[in-house]
Order: structure tokens, then sequence, then C-alpha cells
């Protein structure tokens, strides 16, 4: 009886092992915790807030972090309310361009300029106004902002005709694109808010490629 007992006894063992190797099998699946453990993802460094310290995680929790808390901060604020004086600027610059500029070039590129930065500053009015209004903010000297132009250039530019006028207008429109990306790439490092990011994306994008085309003229 003893001999005829032990193989069932063996299969019973061997059934045992092998169920409890399937549930150390199954624990090691896509939803197990303690794999994610042993295998984690890529870690990035996700910057703190002002004052805060920066924190190594997981790719995935930074993407849910940073999607959780959009809640804009005061470079935000500043940068859209000075992006929208820095645009209005550009306006008045391009605005001069039919009547003075001799170029054909000179002139369509006035008219690209126009037509992407007004409707900006249309968004970047309606971003303050969904988000509270524009805050108090200290006032902003036009000195302060990267590349605007002095009135002095702007007399200079006003009074000018022709070929004069296309090299003047260039020379400060350079300026004044590289000073907006300037502030642009600030925001990407300060600011909170994911829709102050894209616009800051897309100035970045846009006024790169048209300093690129001025450079050439």
């Amino acid at each position: 009886m003893h001999h005829r007992r032990t193989p069932a006894i063996a299969v019973f063992l061997t059934a045992a092992v092998l169920a409890l190797g399937a549930c150390d099998s199954g624990s090691s699946g896509a939803g197990s915790e303690p794999d994610k453990k042993a295998a984690p993802g890529p870690s990035v460094i996700a910057p703190g807030k002002p004052g805060e310290t920066a924190a190594t995680m997981s790719a995935e929790d930074a993407a849910k972090k940073r999607t959780d808390d959009d809640t804009p901060n005061s470079a935000d604020f500043t940068y859209t309310q000075m992006m929208i004086t820095h645009h209005a600027q550009a306006l008045k610059m391009t605005g001069l361009a039919p009547k003075r500029a001799e170029s054909t070039k000179v002139k369509r590129l006035a008219d690209r300029i126009s037509a992407a930065q007004r409707p900006e500053i249309g968004a970047m009015k309606g971003w303050l106004k969904n988000h509270g209004g524009a805050k108090k903010q200290p006032d902003h000297d036009h000195g302060t902002m990267p590349g605007m132009a002095t009135d002095g250039q702007l007399k200079q530019l006003r009074a000018a005709q022709g070929k004069t006028f296309d090299e003047l207008f260039l020379k400060l429109m350079i300026t004044h694109h590289n000073g907006a990306v300037t502030m642009a790439t600030d925001v990407l490092s300060d600011g909170n808010n994911i829709q102050v990011e894209e616009m800051a994306n897309d100035v970045i994008a846009q006024q790169t490629a048209e300093i690129t085309r001025m450079r050439k003229m």
C-alpha cells in the first residue's frame, strides 16, 4: 500500500509546485506591483516650482503630475502680459511697411508678421480673461523687455523711406524677434500652464524661422 500511494503523493506535490509556480508567474505580469519595482521605467528629472528642489520620478508619473497641476503661476501671467505689449510694438512696426518699404519681400514679411501676431494677441488676452483677468503685476518698462525698440528707433523708422526703411526695419525686427524667443524660452522653464507653454512654443518656432528669413534678405 505504501508503494502504491507514493506516486499519488508525488503527483500531488508536483501539481502543488506547478500551481505555486503559476501564481508566481502571474504575479510577474504587467499589473504586478513587485514586478514594477523590479523593472522600473526610465526616470526623468522634474523641475520643482520656485523655491522647490527638482525631483526624480518615472516619465509616467512626471506626465501625470504635469497634467494634474496646470495652475498658472506668476511667470505665466507675466509672460502673457509682456508678450501682448511686445507683439503690439511689432504691429506698429509692420504697419509702416506698406507705404515706406521699397522691397516687396519686406512688405510681404511685414504682412506675415501682422497676420500671425494679431491673433496671438487675441489668444493671450483670451487666456488672461479665462484665468481671472490681468492679475496685478509690476509695471514693465519697455526697456526691460528683450528686443523692444526704443522710442528713438521707432522715430527713425517712421522717418525712413525706401531701402533705408528696409534695412532699419529688418535690423529692428530681428532684434525684436530674438527678444520674443528669449521671453518664450524663459516661460518654458519658469511657467506651469500648458496653454501658455503651447503659445510660447509657437512663438519660438515661428519667429526663429522668420529670423532666418530676414537674415537672408
